[in-house]
C-alpha cells in the first residue's frame, strides 16, 4: 500500500500478519545488506523463523501468522502475484506474472491480464477462472450475514469465506468482467477505494478448490459464480451448498497438523513448493519448475528452521546450521552478533506490541475495571527491559495508528487520551475498582521470552491493585487468538509496507484482524477505504486513536526494533522491516559454491 508522506500504518504480527492491504506501522531505516554477487545459481538457503507453520491459507483469522505469510509470499498466494512491497515501501508491479492498471477514475475500473504461460505447480494454467474465486474470497460479495454486535458471531444469513483481512473496499464492486480468452478480469467499484493498487486477485487455485466442491472444473466453479446472485442481509437467501462446500475448503482445508497427504494441498503458482514439513523443526520449499514470474529464484532450495529463541538462533547461525536469522532483538542478541562475523543488518521493524482486551469478555463489561487494569500496565518498565537496551532513543507507544516517527503522531497523542496511562497508577485502579478483585487471563504465546516479560511484569503490577492475573499462555496462541477464550491478549502486529486496510480489519466490527469483538470505531474505520482526501484520512484516523483510549481498548507498548543476521556464504538479502522479513527479496539471493 503507498505510504502517504510519513502516514504510515500497521498490520498485524505475533507475529501475525494482515490481509491484501494492511496498514503499515512505519517507514523503515535500514542499515546495510549483502551485496547481490554473480554467484551460480543453486544451492540451499536456511532461515531461522520464530514461530511453526500451522496453514497454507495465512489469510483465515487462525491461519494469520508470519510464517505462514511468509510460506505463502515463496508460493504464490496473497502476497505475491502482481505486485510486491519493496523495501522502500514501494509497489513494485511483476508484469512477467501479469499486468493490472485502472482504466477509469469514475466508476473506478481495473484490469488484470494473466501471462499466458502462467501454471500452478501441478501444470494446470493459471487463468482468469482463478481471478474470479480470488475476488470472491476477498470480496464477500456474496454473504448475506449479519452479526451479533456483542459477540460478533454470525445471528443470521450466510457467510461464505472467512479471511483475516477486512472485505471494505472490494465490497464495492460488482461480479467480474471475464475476457474471452479467460485471461482477463475487470473490477468495477461503486465507491472510490485507496487500496485499489494492492488488490491481487490471486488466492487458491480454483481447479482444486471447484474439486473439493464436488465440481469438475475451475470453469464450473466460474460458472456456479456467475450464476449466484450477491448476498442481502435485508433478505438472505438460503445458502448455496455447492459454494458453501468451497468456502469450507477454503476456510479450513489448508490447517495442518502434519505434512499432508493430500497433494493438492501443496499447489503452488509461485516460485516455491512446499516440499516437506517436520512440525516443530522445519519446512522446505523446492523451485517451482512451471514458474515464469518475475521472482524467478537463484537458489534452488529454502528451509525454514523453527528457533524460537533468539540466542539459539544466534547459536545456529555461528554454528552453520542457519544461514539467515531474524531474531526478536536484544542486547545480547546484537552483541552475540556483532562477535559471530556474520553481516547484521538493522533498521525500523514494522512492528509493535501490544495489549488488547476483550470486549467479549464478561470480566471487562465494565468500563472501568477496564480502565482500572490498563492503570496498572508498567509500559516503561517492559519498554526498558525489552527495547531499550537495542534503541537507547525508544519510547513507550501512545497510539494505536501512529509511531513517533509519523508526523500526526504528537498532534494525536496530545489529544487522544493516552495520557491517563502514561504512568502506573495503582491507587488510581484501586478507586475504580471500589474493592473488587476481577480475574484476568492473558492469552500470550509461551515460547516468545518477550511476551513472557510482558505477562510477568503485568501480573506483578495489577496484582497491587487487586487483579488476578491468570496465566492463558500458550505456544498454540494463534490459533486460540481467534475463540476468545480469554479476557485479554498479548502480541503484535506486523505490516506488508503499504496500503490502509488494517484499519478495518482491525477496528470494524467485522473486520478479519479484530479478535477482541470491538465495536466503537466500526463507522470510522470502515470511512477511511473511500476516504481519498488525505487531510480526511488523517482525521479519522485522529478519531478512531481517541475512541480506542476512551473505550479502554486496550494500549499499545513499543515498536519492535529489527535485525537480520546473515551468513557470509548468502549475497542479495536487504533489511526491511515489512512482515516478509528477510524472504521480500528471496529471487536476489545466491550461495557461493
Amino acid at each position: 500500500m503507498p505510504v502517504r508522506g510519513k502516514s504510515v500504518r500497521r498490520a498485524l504480527s505475533g507475529v501475525a500478519i494482515v490481509g491484501i492491504a494492511a496498514i503499515a506501522l512505519t517507514a523503515c531505516t535500514t542499515t546495510g545488506s549483502t551485496s547481490t554477487s554473480t554467484a551460480a545459481s543453486g544451492g540451499t538457503v536456511t532461515v531461522a523463523v520464530v514461530n511453526d507453520f500451522t496453514s497454507f491459507n495465512s489469510q483465515t483469522p487462525q491461519g494469520n501468522l508470519d510464517t505462514n505469510g511468509q510460506v505463502a509470499y515463496l508460493n504464490g498466494s496473497y502476497g505475491s502475484g502482481f505486485s510486491y512491497i519493496s523495501n522502500e515501501l514501494k509497489i513494485v508491479h511483476d508484469e512477467k506474472f501479469g499486468t493490472y492498471e485502472k482504466t477509469s477514475d469514475d466508476p473506478l475500473t481495473v484490469k488484470y491480464t494473466l501471462n499466458k504461460d502462467n501454471k500452478w505447480s501441478d501444470g494446470e494454467p493459471v487463468t482468469a477462472d482463478d481471478m474470479v474465486l480470488g475476488w470472491a474470497i476477498q470480496s464477500g460479495y456474496y454473504d448475506s450475514a449479519t452479526f451479533d454486535e456483542t459477540s460478533g458471531e454470525v445471528s443470521g444469513g450466510t457467510q461464505y469465506f472467512t479471511i483475516a483481512a477486512s472485505t471494505a473496499g472490494l465490497d464495492a464492486t460488482a461480479y467480474p468482467t471475464v475476457s474471452d480468452d479467460n485471461t482477463t478480469i475487470t473490477l468495477e467499484y461503486d465507491t472510490p477505494y485507496v487500496d485499489w493498487e494492492l488488490v491481487n486477485p490471486i488466492a487458491q487455485p480454483a481447479h482444486i478448490v471447484a474439486q473439493k466442491a464436488g465440481l469438475e472444473s475451475a470453469a464450473d466453479l466460474t460458472a456456479l459464480l456467475e450464476s449466484l446472485p450477491a448476498g442481502d442481509p435485508a433478505a438472505p437467501a438460503a445458502p448455496d451448498a455447492t459454494l458453501q462446500a468451497a468456502a469450507s475448503w477454503v476456510n479450513t482445508g489448508y490447517d495442518v497438523t502434519a505434512f499432508p497427504t493430500d497433494p493438492d494441498i501443496l499447489v503452488s503458482s509461485g516460485a516455491f513448493v512446499v516440499s516437506d514439513w517436520t512440525p516443530g523443526q522445519s519446512l522446505t520449499m523446492e523451485r517451482n519448475s512451471y514458474y515464469v514470474g518475475g521472482m524467478t529464484p537463484k537458489v534452488d532450495k529454502i528451509i525454514f528452521r523453527i528457533i524460537p529463541d533468539a540466542n539459539a538462533q544466534v547459536t545456529a547461525l555461528q554454528n552453520g546450521e542457519v544461514d539467515i536469522i531474524n531474531p526478536q532483538a536484544s542486547a545480547d542478541t546484537l552483541t552475540a552478533l556483532e562477535n559471530s562475523g556474520a553481516d547484521v543488518l538493522t533498521g525500523d521493524q514494522l512492528s509493535y506490541d501490544h495489549l488488547d482486551l476483550n470486549f467479549g469478555s464478561a470480566v471487562f463489561a465494565d468500563l472501568s475495571v477496564r480502565q482500572a487494569f490498563l492503570k496498572t500496565i508498567p509500559r516503561q518498565q517492559i519498554l526498558d527491559s525489552i527495547v531499550t537496551p537495542v534503541n537507547p532513543d525508544a519510547e513507550v507507544l501512545n497510539s494505536q495508528i501512529w509511531v513517533p516517527a509519523n508526523d500526526p503522531y504528537a498532534d494525536s497523542v496530545a489529544n487522544n487520551g493516552s495520557s491517563a496511562y502514561a504512568d502506573v497508577d495503582i491507587d488510581g485502579a484501586k478507586e475504580l475498582l471500589a474493592g473488587a478483585t476481577p480475574t484476568i487471563r492473558i492469552l500470550y504465546n509461551t515460547n516468545n521470552p518477550n511476551r513472557v516479560d510482558e505477562f510477568q511484569a503485568i501480573q506483578e503490577s495489577a496484582a497491587k491493585a487487586g487483579f488476578t492475573i491468570a496465566d492463558a499462555g500458550s505456544p498454540d496462541w494463534s490459533k486460540l487468538l481467534p475463540g476468545g477464550d480469554y479476557d485479554a491478549s498479548l502480541f503484535g502486529w506486523i505490516s506488508p509496507g503499504a496500503g490502509t486496510s488494517a484499519l478495518p480489519q482491525i477496528f470494524s466490527s467485522q473486520g478479519g484482524g479484530n479478535y477482541n469483538n470491538y465495536t466503537g470505531t466500526n463507522a470510522d474505520a470502515l470511512k477511511t477505504q473511500t476516504t481519498l482526501d488525505p487531510d480526511a484520512l488523517v482525521e479519522l484516523e485522529m478519531n478512531i486513536d481517541k475512541q480506542t483510549f476512551a473505550d479502554a481498548y486496550g494500549l499499545p507498548l513499543f515498536q519492535l526494533p529489527g535485525v537480520f543476521g546473515v551468513s557470509k556464504r548468502v549475497d542479495g538479502v536487504e533489511f526491511t522491516g515489512t512482515q516478509n522479513g528477510p524472504f521480500w527479496n528471496f529471487w536476489e539471493w545466491s550461495v557461493s559454491q
